[in-house]
């Protein structure tokens, strides 16, 4: 999950697996795969950027965990 804020500064947590579609007009619109629809005051890039970073985060973890055993 990847944390984003609406337009009214209140921080959610999106489950980017179920993002559709991200748009600029020029408000960043994600859309879900059921349509639901929330405009975020991060930009796409942004976005894309914490979703990176997330599955990074994910994929290093059998690692870490090997790492500390």
């Amino acid at each position: 999950m990847i944390k984003v804020t609406r337009l009214n500064n209140k921080e959610y947590f999106i489950n980017f697996d179920l993002i559709e579609t991200l748009e600029e007009t020029p408000d960043t619109v994600i859309t879900l795969r059921d349509g639901k629809k929330f405009v975020v005051v991060e930009s796409v890039e942004e976005v894309i950027q914490r979703i990176i970073e997330f599955k990074r985060r994910v994929n290093d973890l059998p690692k870490i965990i090997k790492h500390e055993l």
